[in-house]
């Protein structure tokens, strides 16, 4: 059956042509409605196109977030006397997502957020001119259940702009143009996206798409013990291992590797692009994107700490943690503020990046193998960058992959998110990785100037708009352009994220704690802790719900959740750790409790101080050009 439908894929894929497009060529498919938001101006045709949400409940994964959900009310309700008074430590998603649950379940949640914003990293806040400022561009997957779970809980799912089905790569060898997968309504997955991919003419030979295909047979075959299976292996090393075509990793990997985490695929782990292809194999809709209307601060966090205050929690800003106080035998007695404050609970939840949970680590776990098994994670240094032009730039109404070598995807946000509209003038929101040697790189971007970054970015938009972009002394990059070029730069804002999502390099999933901690009421969250999805938004959410669950679950009376198995050379190195005072954080602001900022002398200073090794990584660079 299933080589019946290839056959018949195939037959379809030889019938039809998919030629590189202009960006405001007519798509393939018409959406059944558009929104209210359609204007022209002279100098482009583009519309701005919302398309209906898709079906995203009819999956196996859906049902089980669902399943999940329901379980805090029904359960894993606690009783009047069973309630639990719980401190999380963390105002982005994960925290927020452990205390929206354990409201549910019934206990009181309150959140601890360093900033004055929520988010973590995916805060946004206003600029001077009121402009929203992002610490990364966001896509919303359909393949995130636990996320459109809890868009449906919070009723907030009219704040996502779905478009097209589709993906969409810049023609590295045609400047100016793109090509796409498109996804044809009405097939169900995994035929789909393999029709898609066998419609396109322009990204690969169909020899070097049948060449493709064995390799992710047994994917789809045994599943996740496959996929874990790959995480020795790079993407590069597990093409190489299978017989993948070279060219693929050009066309298609490079691409995947820097949206999924922000490095070259000779670094990241074959387990992480795996465990995207198989949500977007297995579900129809799993690859369908959507923009949200405005920054996540206030139209996702914000409802989600609504929902915890009405519930009779609390979510207290400015609050920065300053000391995890333990008892003599290693259990926490309190949760020290800067202010001097003292926060005692019953339960304790940290919801903070892994770079800043092994600077609080208190001394009796510091030889613990639970927490010496974070050494092995770190979280990888990206910039999101944003920029201004006084014209109207060619656009799609979507995401796009650039296959760039300094930029990962970029959107025109004046064209695809309603807060960023603008009938006369593009909003670029581009993301620059890998960005330092950390991250594979060759140069540390990190440590350059905004000028140094943005400069590098305009010559890369000359190719991606070559007749668009002007001639620009400010901008030396440019100056190989034609008199053609009239856009110019207005303005631009360079956010760095020194630490973002943990590296998922090959070999660290077996690294990634459970929530289930060896200290008594003690539970950690985070993208980053053990959960069959990658460091990202879903990931997040889920290890926020797990965190919760974890509580929940022992608050009712029940065992346990086990602690996740532990590699024995981890236990062999924490019987010899000679324990330290917690370095701590040390600061003010996004940088300091692992998000991202606009970077100033003051920001600067602080991270040589606290993360050397980001200004460790230019010296290398600098003695390697020698």
């Amino acid at each position: 059956m299933i080589t019946r439908n290839l056959v018949l894929s195939a037959a379809l894929a030889a019938a039809s042509t998919c030629m590189a497009f202009q960006p405001h060529a007519p798509l393939l498919s018409k959406p059944s409605y558009s929104n209210r938001i359609q204007r022209q101006t002279k100098s482009s045709s583009l519309v701005m196109k919302d398309f209906p949400k898709p079906n995203v409940e009819d999956t196996n994964n859906y049902r089980e977030s669902t399943a999940m959900s329901n379980s805090f009310k029904t359960t894993l309700r606690a009783s009047p006397s069973q309630k639990k008074k719980v401190a999380i430590i963390g105002g982005g998603l994960s925290g927020l997502s452990c205390a929206k649950y354990l409201s549910d379940a019934g206990h009181e949640a309150t959140i601890y957020e360093a900033r004055d914003i929520l988010g973590g990293k995916v805060s946004a806040w206003q600029d001077e001119d009121g402009d929203w400022i992002e610490t990364g561009l966001h896509i919303f997957f359909g393949a995130y259940p636990n996320v459109m779970n809890m868009f449906a809980e919070l009723d907030i799912h009219d704040r996502l702009q779905w478009k097209i089905h589709q993906m969409i790569f810049a023609m590295q060898e045609l400047p100016g143009e793109f090509t796409s997968f498109n996804f044809i309504p009405g097939i169900p997955a995994p035929f789909n996206f393999g029709l898609a991919i066998l419609m396109n003419q322009k990204m690969l030979t169909l020899g070097e798409k049948i060449q493709t295909a064995p390799p992710l047979i047994p994917m789809l075959i045994e599943g996740q013990p496959f996929i874990d299976a790959q995480d020795e292996l790079s993407v590069t090393q597990f093409m190489r291992k299978y017989g993948m075509p070279e060219r693929i990793n050009e066309e298609v990997f490079v691409a995947m590797a820097k949206a999924l985490d922000f490095i070259d695929p000779d670094k990241l782990s074959m387990t992480v692009v795996l465990t995207a292809m198989n949500r977007f194999l297995n579900e129809s809709n799993g690859l369908q994107m959507a923009f949200l209307d405005g920054g996540q601060s206030e139209r996702v966090c914000g409802p989600m700490a609504d929902y915890v205050k009405k519930a009779g929690g609390d979510v207290i800003m400015n609050a920065p943690i300053k000391e995890i106080v333990t008892n003599d035998d290693g259990t926490i007695n309190h949760l020290l503020l800067r202010s001097g404050e003292k926060v005692e609970a019953d339960e304790y939840v940290s919801a903070m990046p892994v770079d800043i949970v092994k600077r609080m680590l208190p001394t009796k776990w510091q030889t613990m193998p639970y927490f010496r098994q974070m050494d092995e994670l770190e979280g990888i240094p990206v910039i999101n960058l944003h920029m201004w032009f006084d014209r109207k730039l060619q656009a799609v109404d979507h995401l796009c992959f650039s296959r760039s070598p300094l930029l990962s995807v970029y959107a025109d946000m004046s064209v695809t998110c309603k807060e960023y509209f603008d009938p006369d003038k593009s909003m670029l929101e581009l993301v620059f990785a890998p960005c330092s040697p950390l991250a594979g790189g060759k140069v540390n971007w990190i440590g350059k100037s905004d000028e140094d970054i943005i400069d590098a970015t305009m010559g890369e938009l000359t190719r991606l708009f070559p007749t668009e972009i002007a001639n620009d002394d400010k901008w030396p990059a440019t100056g190989g352009q034609g008199a053609q070029g009239q856009a110019k730069l207005l303005k631009f804002t360079v956010v760095k994220v020194p630490r973002s999502v943990y590296a998922a390099i090959p070999g660290r999933n077996k690294y990634r704690p459970s929530q289930t901690s060896p200290i008594p009421q003690f539970t950690m969250a985070g993208c980053f802790t053990s959960q069959k999805f990658l460091g990202s938004m879903e990931g997040a959410t889920l290890a926020g719900k797990l965190a919760a669950e974890v509580i929940s679950n022992r608050a009712v009376g029940n065992a346990d959740k086990p602690i996740k198995e532990i590699q024995q050379h981890i236990v062999d190195a924490a019987s010899t750790f000679v324990p330290k005072q917690p370095v701590g954080v040390k600061g003010e602001g996004a940088i300091a409790f692992g998000g991202g900022y606009t970077m100033g002398k003051k920001e600067e200073t602080l991270l040589k101080e606290s993360d050397p090794v980001q200004f460790d990584a230019a010296a290398a660079e600098v003695a390697m050009s020698k």
